[in-house]
């Protein structure tokens, strides 16, 4: 057989590569495909009752302004009368007795819900729990000797190595896609899935395709795919799987005591990065510390607002969506070493973890969770603020002595920070404040051009707010 060849100077030195070389070094997926395909199963959940709940659904109309981050739980069914709706996803199986990893968004609300195998075996399967904040579920089917997949360890994926998904993108069976996997710990944030830090990869992956198996080149299963990254609720090359070890993880609770149980540091925090300045940081790398549960492990380990947090049980917190993850895999009542910042000097302090409360699961700030950008800069810095009486004080649980009320937005820049009347100010750049006086003489010093650090309570929410002192007068 003929071989062309390409030929290229590089330093000096000619390379010559053939087809036959460059053949060699791309991987053979048959042998994953073969072995493990049969263990990959179509998910049809269909909901007879009141209509179906779609949390994120892809046929909600796309916004053009922006990259949506869509979920892809399977594809319509064929229409079906008002109050019926269907779904179509993919699952797993992981034991010869019946046990199916599928996605959480799948099977949501569903009244039935059915299996089928690549042989044209068909099974109901009941589901034996279900947790939404890891969008994981766990489905069981009367079968035995059924082909399974082999579980890998999700914790060795690195970046640039290849990985396989075979699914039911549209309903088709059995489709196999691949790619390489672009990133690892990617965090969505608190508006999607706070808990879980997902594997990226490039592969093809479309409606359908959700709840089905990412591979490795040892064909071992390494992610649940989950969600994609898009503007028209199509594959656009970014789509995010939920690593291995976090859905057995679940799994095994699921079995052991039919819920899912997660750590909770008792701390809400925010993004250092319009801080760095005002906190004298070397750079924007941890999670800023707005508020502080009372009587959590955090508030008895001596964690307070203002701290920066760089690390948990030794692992870096680069940016604040960070941290929840690794909380909330921590099991509660275990002890955790927190590394902070405070007034130039890192400490690390013994934390013990709590449960974070199942009906308040939604809520990262209990388990650290991120609040977002802490608003804007602005042209001026414009707002009024009055002492708190007695009475208003016991109202709003402040202590004597602490904070100020917004009486008024005055400026620009206050409302494009988000700031409103009746906000209530704790802190000026680190220093608490108690009274209106007490204000003024904070941000007196602050020199035209920088940001005020405002600690601002509302309603039961803490966080730092940045406003900025106008550069021209």
């Amino acid at each position: 057989m003929a071989h062309w060849h390409a030929r290229a100077l590089l330093g000096g030195a000619l390379l010559v590569v053939t087809a036959g070389a460059q053949a060699q070094s791309l991987p053979d997926f048959t042998g994953i495909v073969e072995k493990y395909a049969p263990a990959v199963v179509h998910v049809e959940a269909k909901t007879t009752g009141a209509a179906r709940k779609t949390r994120g659904s892809p046929d909600a109309a796309p916004d053009d302004q922006e990259e949506l981050l869509r979920r892809f739980f399977g594809m319509p069914g064929v229409p079906t009368p008002p109050r019926e709706q269907t779904s179509l996803g993919s699952g797993f199986i992981i034991s010869a007795d019946g046990y199916i990893l599928t996605n959480d968004h799948v099977v949501d609300d569903a009244d039935e819900v059915k299996v089928r195998l690549q042989d044209r075996r068909t099974f109901t399967a009941k589901v034996v729990g279900k947790d939404p904040q890891y969008d994981i579920a766990l489905l069981k089917v009367d079968g035995g000797a059924l082909p399974t997949v082999t579980i890998g360890d999700s914790r060795t994926v690195k970046r640039g190595q290849w990985a396989l998904a075979i699914g039911s993108p549209f309903g088709l069976d059995a489709t196999v896609t691949h790619g390489i996997i672009s990133a690892v710990g990617r965090n969505l944030g608190s508006g999607d899935q706070p808990y879980t830090s997902f594997i990226q990869t490039d592969v093809p992956i479309n409606r359908g395709n959700s709840g089905g198996p990412l591979f490795n080149l040892q064909g071992q299963v390494i992610g649940v795919n989950s969600q994609i990254y898009s503007t028209s609720g199509g594959y656009q090359g970014l789509s995010f799987s939920i690593p291995i070890d976090v859905a057995m993880n679940v799994v095994q609770q699921i079995k052991e005591k039919g819920y899912v149980s997660r750590g909770m540091l008792g701390v809400t925090v925010q993004p250092v990065d319009q801080f760095v300045k005002n906190l004298d940081l070397p750079d924007a790398n941890g999670a800023l510390v707005a508020q502080v549960t009372p009587g959590s492990g955090a508030d008895k380990a001596g964690i307070k607002q203002g701290d920066v947090i760089l690390s948990f049980n030794g692992t870096p917190i680069t940016q604040s969506p960070d941290l929840p993850p690794l909380v909330g895999i921590t099991k509660p009542g275990s002890m955790a070493k927190v590394e902070i910042l405070r007034d130039h000097k890192k400490q690390v302090l013994d934390v013990k973890v709590g449960e974070l409360p199942r009906d308040k699961n939604a809520l990262a700030a209990a388990a650290g969770g991120d609040e977002g950008p802490a608003g804007g800069s602005a042209a001026a810095l414009g707002m009024s603020v009055q002492d708190i009486d007695a009475s208003a004080r016991a109202e709003l649980g402040l202590k004597a002595g602490e904070g100020v009320v917004v009486s008024r937005i005055t400026g620009r820049a206050a409302a494009n920070a988000g700031l409103q009347s009746g906000d209530v100010v704790l802190m000026v750049n680190q220093k608490r404040i108690g009274s209106a006086a007490a204000f003024r003489d904070a941000v007196k010093g602050i020199k035209p051009g920088d940001t005020a650090m405002l600690l601002v309570r509302r309603d039961d929410s803490t966080r730092f707010v940045g406003v900025t002192v106008p550069s021209e007068r």
